[in-house]
């Protein structure tokens, strides 16, 4: 180890062993220092991250006892690994090994070394710290070192096991296939069992590719499933190629699967007729059967309800049993809404969604002693059933708030954890997204009590969307001063204002899309409070001439607040100030909702919410209206009814649809 490595674990360690104090119990010249080292960590870590050193030698004082110094050390590392003295970062994972920067820094140092053909020593970390785990990017590099290491009889089992699965591996592993196909222990066998996994997880054109050595038989089946998979009309259309085989009805069945997405009824016509000339099994007619009429319904067929009612028992699930409820309530069958949601098993009859729907069923009916029963049951939820059962009996929403009990000496306790120190550094200083993981990985192991505690921690600190997670978890939801805060109070006014939408609104799509997490980033790429695709706050940014720089203006909580509330107006303009549709296509984008649209009339907007083909904007629909209603209630002292905001949703000509693509 090299004396500046040496002397800058021993600060570090130092300043690990020295007990550390909650800075909102420090003198105030303390907290003056944190401030400041918060400030300095601020301006150096991007340097850091680009892998200048040079940046912290002004501040390397102030910063040298700071909780985050390491997050400094093992970013610089990250960034200079291949060129880093290896004595100082193995001293480092020694010493921080346990910390999560540290552990990224292991890994990304583990992989240099097998990239630089250094596998022996990779191999050491492996065992160490990654043995077991099923990564097989890394199992496979553990196996180039066997083997470089003369061990190749060690690797025989463990790469046929990588081998034995139904989708391409990681590049790491095309050496150990090699390896195993120059020692002809890739024989026909393994290719036809992987051939065959491939087709189950209808990998179809790495089956073409494994067909290769098993013979044209095996190419065939491949083409043929490829056929199914991109022109399953024209396939199932060709009966006369087909023979009342096994795989011949394994294919026409994913035909007929894959066409029901798209034409639920044309697939019907031809998995009836397709049933005269082959001997498909029960389990492959009931789970053809429950496609079609799924997707029949998700498509708002007329010919839905008739389909979701013919599924034999064993074709119906929980699934089919819910869309013939939504079936239902489309073409008004209140006594079949009654009967199918009584046919459900009874742990999902007893949701209040849906009982929620048999109280309005028994209402049409003309039943009110039953339905009022139920909807007073349901209105002590606070849902969005809750509440709109609250309007049908026009009582109040439940909303009587509550507020978590302190406990000074537990929260101190709390507030000197190393765990939760790092955790709010990291959030103070802007690696929020750091900051939750090390956050939750503490949090589970408290106890419900602490965890409540921490909440507060979380709340006093403006760190949202761990306290509003953390005391759900720890089971209490009546502190709805936790739960729907207020947060960048003038930006959302301002913004929203201009935009020409209520602030409570802009808070409920906030709170709902990101949970006030300011960098956050969704598995389709959506960034930010208001999460924004970078497409549409680019054009966004253009309409309202904002300068625009990408992931740096969506995580900004101004801008993305400002570009948010804006596209939000946006969409309540375009569907004509309805509430519902402009909440449903910030989600799930216009041009599916106009899709959505009924054909002709209009609908009840509580039974056009009902039937959303996604359950994700279903519940993400529902989960704003509810929480609009929530934060309208704590800015105003005011309750407003959901149902003032449910409109009729009406058919909209084909000419009235615009054109942008938004």
């Amino acid at each position: 180890m090299s004396n500046r490595a040496r002397s800058l674990a021993l600060a570090t360690l130092a300043f690990i062993l020295v007990p550390t104090v909650y800075a909102a119990d420090v003198p105030e010249s303390d907290d003056q220092r944190l401030e400041q080292q918060r400030s300095a960590f601020r301006n150096v870590y991007p340097e850091v991250e680009r892998g200048n050193w040079q940046a912290v030698l002004p501040s390397e004082d102030l910063l040298a006892d700071y909780v985050l110094w390491p997050d400094l050390r093992a970013a610089w590392f990250r960034a200079r690994v291949a060129t880093a003295d290896h004595g100082e970062i193995e001293a480092f994972l020694d010493l921080h090994g346990i910390l999560k920067p540290a552990r990224e820094l292991r890994y990304r140092y583990a992989l240099h070394l097998a990239e630089e053909g250094r596998l022996a020593e990779y191999f050491s970390i492996y065992q160490q710290f990654y043995q077991g785990l099923e990564i097989a990017k890394l199992d496979c590099l553990a196996l180039q070192a066997e083997i470089e290491a003369g061990r190749e009889k060690r690797v025989i089992g463990r790469a046929l096991d990588l081998w034995q699965v139904g989708k391409s591996q990681a590049d790491e592993c095309d050496p150990v296939f090699a390896n195993l196909q120059d020692r002809k222990l890739l024989t026909t066998k393994e290719y036809k069992a992987r051939f065959n996994l491939a087709i189950e997880a209808r990998r179809f054109t790495l089956a073409r590719y494994l067909s290769k050595p098993l013979g044209p038989e095996y190419r065939a089946e491949a083409t043929t499933w490829l056929s199914a998979h991109d022109d399953p009309l024209g396939f199932v259309a060709s009966i006369n190629d087909r023979q009342d085989l096994a795989i011949d009805r394994q294919q026409l069945v994913y035909a007929v699967q894959r066409l029901a997405y798209k034409d639920p009824l044309t697939a019907n016509h031809h998995w009836q007729s397709l049933q005269q000339h082959f001997s498909f099994s029960q389990e492959q007619l009931d789970n053809t059967d429950r496609y079609i009429a799924l997707w029949g319904a998700r498509r708002h067929l007329p010919e839905a309800v008739n389909l979701l009612s013919a599924l034999s028992a064993g074709a119906a699930d929980i699934e089919s049993w819910r869309w013939l409820v939504r079936a239902n309530l489309l073409v008004h069958r209140w006594s079949e809404v009654v009967r199918s949601i009584d046919a459900m098993p009874a742990e999902e009859s007893g949701e209040s969604e849906w009982q929620y729907w048999k109280a309005v069923a028994h209402a049409e009916l003309g039943d009110d002693e039953t339905a009022n029963a139920i909807f007073h049951n349901v209105s002590t939820e606070r849902s969005y059933h809750g509440f709109l059962s609250a309007d049908a009996t026009n009582t109040p929403y439940a909303l009587a708030a509550g507020s978590v009990n302190g406990n000074s000496m537990l929260a101190s306790k709390l507030a000197g954890m190393p765990e939760l120190i790092r955790a709010r550094e990291l959030f103070f200083v802007g690696l929020e997204g750091r900051g939750r993981s090390e956050w939750d990985s503490a949090i589970k192991l408290l106890t419900d009590q602490q965890q409540v505690q921490a909440a507060l921690l979380a709340h006093n600190w403006g760190w949202h969307s761990r306290a509003i997670s953390t005391v759900a978890a720890a089971g209490e939801f009546d502190d709805l001063n936790i739960r729907y805060p207020l947060p960048w109070r003038e930006d959302f006014e301002n913004h929203a204002k201009t935009a020409g939408i209520p602030d409570s609104w802009a808070y409920g799509v906030a709170r709902s899309e990101s949970l006030f997490m300011r960098d956050v980033r969704s598995s389709a790429g959506a960034i930010g409070l208001m999460q924004l695709m970078p497409a549409t706050g680019k054009s966004t940014a253009r309409e309202i001439s904002l300068p625009y720089a990408g992931l740096t203006t969506l995580t900004d909580s101004a801008s993305n607040i400002r570009l948010g509330t804006w596209y939000l107006g946006k969409m309540y303009a375009r569907f004509s100030n309805n509430r519902v549709l402009a909440t449903a296509a910030y989600n799930a984008g216009p041009h599916r909702v106009e899709d959505w649209l009924p054909a002709t009339g209009t609908l009840d907007a509580r039974i056009w919410i009902e039937n959303i083909p996604f359950n994700e904007t279903r519940g993400y629909v529902r989960r704003v209206l509810t929480d609009e209603a929530i934060f309208h209630w704590r800015l105003t002292g005011e309750l407003r009814r959901i149902s003032s905001e449910l409109p009729h949703i009406a058919a909209e000509p084909k000419s009235a649809r615009t054109t942008d693509t938004d």
